[in-house]
């Protein structure tokens, strides 16, 4: 029997994975056992043009929370945090209003179980009650460094299983008088893939080669790192790792399903299936995500990712509409019927409509767009552009090249639209970048951020300037 929530509000779970490519789905790769992904998606509308803000954890991560892109939340590269010996335990996000915010203002009961990343995570982040939290962004699946009510403990078991564990436990535990808001944040299927994930889950892919996922020529920006370097020499025991890691996560995903089945508030909760950025398992010649090469890149792999949305009684099938993961923020505000603060460089749009089954008005000039360090990109669906303050640029007509093999920037006929979405992306950060926070010409490698933009350390001091594996 369904039970709406005491207020008639929605509840909301939001299923985050991390580096799971758009291609990584059950309906797009064969092999890969995703039950109760498959089933959820056949149920909800798939939002097939799905982009993330940065084609990194953590500035993704707060665009999702905020509305914001990197150049106004000031997050532009994963967290290194505490394992750096210059790191503080900063807020990146302080001040800055985020969805469990506003709901809790709103009377919601929110909840995180898993990856944070977005800043120091040993006490709850501001909006959240409850909180189960990795202390950095990643570590081995067995063992791994939690915090536990304030304090550091190692994981015993397999870290998937205890993300959902906790998840379950907050649903289970919940004041029933109020309606809730769930982010679990599985660290699958990141690295590491090998002799990492359980038995149980390896022998589903044992005789694969994984057909579906192309073997191509290492690219020539694809930089050296130690775990991607072992992957291109013995990919199919990474895939295995990598497919097995996502195989936990849809045991979790039935878990969690079936619990709110179970209280009869499944068809009263709206469920967000989606990753923080993609990632290339050899696709388009790199093992990684935006900072697997130099100069940080935007293929599509990187930054357009997977999202299945459920909303009650709403639409479902496959949508095309281009779309930024910052419109999160806003769409959950206008489901919630909450009044979201104004933000004067906020960028995301609700798209509550879509997800509603409303007809949708077409628009001209739709764009999203995403930036890393020096490099911005713009699409309209059909042309995307990437520039770098530095160089190299990038022009791809993705209607007649949509694996991005054939670079036109520099092609005669190409500089119409070249000079069209140029203009119109200086337009677009003009009004929505923050002032002392953007990053269009900091020294930002991938290799890590140390300290919030805030801080007034020199970009030597305040971004990691050369790799090391530790650290990564």
């Amino acid at each position: 029997m369904k039970k709406e929530s005491p207020t008639g509000q929605p509840n909301f779970v939001v299923v985050l994975t991390d580096d799971q490519g758009r291609w990584a789905m059950p309906q797009r790769m064969p092999e890969l056992h995703m039950p109760n992904l498959a089933k959820l998606s056949e149920e909800s509308l798939e939002l097939d043009q799905f982009f993330c803000t940065s084609p990194v954890c953590s500035p993704s991560r707060a665009s999702l929370l905020t509305g914001r892109m990197p150049s106004a939340h000031g997050v532009h590269d994963w967290l290194v945090g505490e394992r750096h010996p210059d790191a503080k335990p900063d807020l990146y996000l302080e001040g800055q209003s985020t969805t469990p915010e506003v709901l809790a203002e709103a009377g919601y009961e929110c909840m995180m179980s898993g990856k944070w990343h977005v800043g120091h995570s040993q006490w709850p982040a501001p909006g959240f009650e409850k909180w189960y939290a990795h202390r950095f962004g990643g570590s081995p699946y067995f063992n791994a460094p939690m915090w536990q009510d304030g304090q550091p403990i190692e994981q015993e078991g397999y870290l998937t299983h205890a993300i959902t564990k906790n998840g379950l436990s907050f649903l289970r535990s919940r004041d029933t008088t109020r309606p809730f808001y769930l982010q679990v944040n599985y660290t699958a299927p990141h690295s590491p893939w090998v002799n990492n994930h359980p038995a149980e889950y390896l022998e589903k892919y044992d005789g694969s080669d994984f057909p579906s996922v192309p073997r191509e020529a290492r690219h020539p920006w694809s930089h050296e790192q130690r775990e991607y370097d072992a992957a291109f020499v013995d990919p199919v025991s990474h895939l295995a790792g990598y497919c097995a890691s996502l195989t936990a996560v849809d045991e979790g995903l039935g878990q969690l399903r079936a619990e709110l089945e179970k209280q009869g508030v499944w068809d009263s909760t709206v469920v967000l299936f989606t990753s923080d950025n993609g990632f290339s398992c050899g696709h388009h010649g790199i093992w990684g995500k935006g900072n697997a090469t130099l100069p940080l890149n935007f293929w599509d792999n990187s930054v357009r990712v997977p999202a299945v949305a459920r909303l009650p009684g709403g639409a479902s099938g496959v949508a095309d509409n281009l779309l930024s993961a910052a419109g999160w923020h806003a769409t959950v505000c206008e489901l919630a019927g909450v009044e979201r603060p104004g933000d004067q460089w906020g960028i995301g749009d609700s798209f509550a409509g879509l997800l509603r089954g409303e007809p949708q008005e077409s628009a001209e000039n739709v764009v999203v767009l995403a930036e890393y360090g020096q490099g911005r990109m713009i699409t309209d669906g059909r042309w995307k552009l990437v520039l770098r303050s530095e160089g190299p640029c990038e022009l791809y007509d993705q209607f007649n090249d949509p694996n991005e093999l054939d670079n036109v920037f520099d092609a005669r006929p190409s500089r119409g639209i070249q000079t069209d979405l140029t203009a119109a992306l200086g337009d677009w950060f003009a009004i929505h970048e923050r002032p002392g926070m953007e990053a269009f010409h900091r020294s930002v490698k991938g290799y890590g951020q140390v300290h919030p933009v805030s801080r007034g350390r020199s970009d030597d001091e305040m971004y990691v300037q050369e790799p090391d594996e530790d650290l990564g």
